[in-house]
């Protein structure tokens, strides 16, 4: 696991700053307070948070472009600035990382451009998706410069997506949801992580740390609860390629399976979006997917249901229900790792400290932000969230996060190398596959039959 060049467990006072997981932490609180000091003033921090609007035509789409080039750069200055100091404190090259960035920066906003287009989503090009296949494409026919991975840093620009996620997801709205998505969520996350382990570890033989960093993959949050889980438990520098290719793979899967089984189905909008939350294993795969059959049941009389009633189900289960279980996960696996599995290889017993120092610190800033943003909307309902929070400090916020992401999903793209994962046989793709199936079985239960009067009613978000 990268953590600049610094390795070891315990570096005291030094690790607040010589740690990707706290420069994570350090600089997604700074894009929050300056969001909600700009919310408290009366104005948002859009103008930094800049991202294409839909277009339809290449004029609309320059003149878009031409309107907005200033805030690009300053999006873009912001970005290279903290990168480039945070990284170089770390000992990162700064004559590797800034042209390997700049890079980055460049293709991202071709993606993000991409994803604005109007009719992206009937293709399914969330940016997300389009960055990761684009890296793919790049690395596999081009052979880059290696100096240029400095730039890459997956794990950094994830983690600050994560934390940044939590000051999107409020624990209000788990309050408003009721408790049936979380059960739901609760039901899935714990059966799907506990099929692929034990599918890993005692069906194939598994390395159980690999077989721990596949089982968060396909029951929480895809790529962001394997890197997560990796850094808790440990786990092998090959085994996170692996889990981060299975999950991406059986995402993009679940974006045509899901909507077209529900169609053929004639499934409600609200149960079909539960569905695809508690089935699909990526954010922005599980949205397009929502968002498609909802606009499906906009138009066609035999789907009942709206729009609304997908994407608000699809985001109670998947980004509210199942995404809070990123911390859950990476403590219960930090404790096993530490306070049993490298009991019985070393003999011996761990100081409690290795607990601390092994923990992702940035799940823990994932739980400050939320906490955070639960007591700015701790006065709040509903409509008040809805019609003034979230357009003038969410939404800024979540542009942020979504670039994090691209450059996550871009960077992962650019360093994966199909050659090399083809190495690892086939035993970690029939493990996570027996949990894909499992999961898919599960959720279509609790989704149709156990809970699906609930899905079928649902007043949120109307």
């Amino acid at each position: 696991m990268s953590e600049g060049k610094v390795k070891g467990s315990s570096m005291g006072w030094k690790e607040f700053y010589l740690k990707e997981d706290w420069w994570a932490v350090w600089l997604s609180f700074l894009i929050i307070f300056s969001a909600f000091f700009a919310f408290k003033s009366g104005t948002s921090l859009k103008f930094i948070a800049i991202k294409p609007a839909k277009w339809a035509t290449f004029g609309q789409l320059i003149q878009d472009l031409t309107a907005h080039w200033s805030n690009y750069l300053i999006n873009f200055v912001v970005w290279l600035v903290i990168f480039t100091i945070s990284t170089a404190i770390m000992g990162f090259k700064v004559s590797e990382f800034v042209p390997s960035f700049i890079f980055v920066y460049v293709f991202s906003v071709i993606i993000f451009i991409i994803g604005a287009w109007e009719k992206a989503h009937n293709y399914n090009l969330e940016p997300p998706l389009v960055a990761l296949a684009l890296g793919m494409l790049i690395s596999n026919i081009f052979r880059l410069p290696k100096w240029m991975d400095t730039g890459f840093r997956v794990e950094y620009y994830i983690k600050t997506g994560i934390v940044l996620l939590g000051a999107t997801l409020p624990f209000t709205l788990i309050i408003w949801a009721g408790p049936i998505a979380f059960i739901q969520a609760t039901i899935v996350a714990v059966t799907t992580f506990l099929t692929i382990y034990f599918a890993s570890t005692k069906l194939f033989g598994l390395d159980r740390r690999l077989g721990a960093t596949l089982g968060a993959g396909g029951a929480v949050c895809g790529v962001s609860a394997s890197i997560a889980i990796a850094g808790a438990v440990k786990a092998k520098k090959e085994h996170l390629p692996i889990a981060i290719t299975l999950v991406i793979i059986w995402a993009i899967v679940m974006i045509f399976f899901l909507p077209l089984v529900a169609r053929l189905l004639h499934l409600h909008a609200g149960i079909a979006g539960a569905w695809i939350g508690t089935s699909e294993f990526a954010d922005a795969a599980g949205f397009a997917a929502a968002q498609a059959y909802g606009a499906l049941a906009q138009h066609l009389p035999h789907i009942p249901g709206t729009e609304e009633d997908a994407v608000w189900a699809f985001t109670l289960m998947k980004v509210v229900g199942r995404d809070i279980w990123i911390g859950v996960w990476a403590f219960v696996m930090a404790l096993v790792s530490t306070m049993k599995w490298e009991v019985e290889e070393s003999g011996v017993r761990p100081s409690p400290a290795e607990i601390w120092w092994r923990f992702p610190k940035f799940v823990l800033g994932f739980f400050v932000a939320s906490l955070f943003m639960t007591a700015v909307t701790a006065g709040a309902d509903l409509m008040t969230y809805k019609n003034v929070i979230k357009p003038m400090l969410v939404a800024p916020i979540k542009t942020m996060r979504t670039w994090a992401f691209i450059f996550c999903f871009f960077s992962i793209g650019l360093t994966t190398r199909f050659r090399e994962l083809s190495k690892t046989g086939s035993k970690p793709f029939w493990a996570f596959t027996i949990g894909v199936v499992v999961n898919v079985v599960l959720g279509f239960i609790l989704s149709t039959k156990v809970f699906g009067h609930y899905w079928t009613h649902l007043h949120m978000g109307k």
